[in-house]
């Protein structure tokens, strides 16, 4: 999956499949894929001035995932 760089200090870059609605978030110590994650949490997070804030507050223990 193509990752685009986000300007976080704890994500490095986030890519997105809408056909299979997977979130792919690369971290400073890893990749993880998230599943079942609707194309607009994906666009909030790309455009949020906080993209570790929306990912705890909006993602995390939300969507199951697993580390590639």
């Amino acid at each position: 999956m193509e990752r685009v760089p986000v300007d976080s200090s704890n994500l490095v870059s986030v890519g997105y499949d809408e056909e299979a609605s997977i979130l792919e978030i690369e971290f400073n110590n890893g990749v993880y894929q998230y599943f079942e994650v609707p194309a607009h949490v994906y666009e909030e997070l790309i455009n949020s001035g906080s993209k570790g804030s929306y990912l705890y507050q909006n993602i995390k223990g939300i969507y199951s995932y697993e580390q590639i």
